[in-house]
């Protein structure tokens, strides 16, 4: 498999498992204040490492990312 296949399944991993803290921090704002802001601390460094991937795609059309 070819590394842009890779990074591009690596990126769809982490953008979902993204969504779902970014979900969880939400849902859980309300009645647990300290798993919401651990919750969306593990999104945002999540939300780095996304950027970091996008900035290697940002000279490639052929990407979907």
């Amino acid at each position: 498999m070819k590394k842009v296949n890779l990074l591009e399944s690596h990126h769809q991993k982490l953008n979902s498992r993204y969504l779902q803290l970014i979900e969880q921090a939400y849902n859980l704002r309300e009645t647990d204040h300290a798993l919401s802001d651990d919750s969306e601390f593990k999104a945002l460094k999540l939300l780095h490492k996304l950027n970091k991937i996008k900035f290697l795609f940002r000279d490639n059309p052929k990407a979907t990312i």
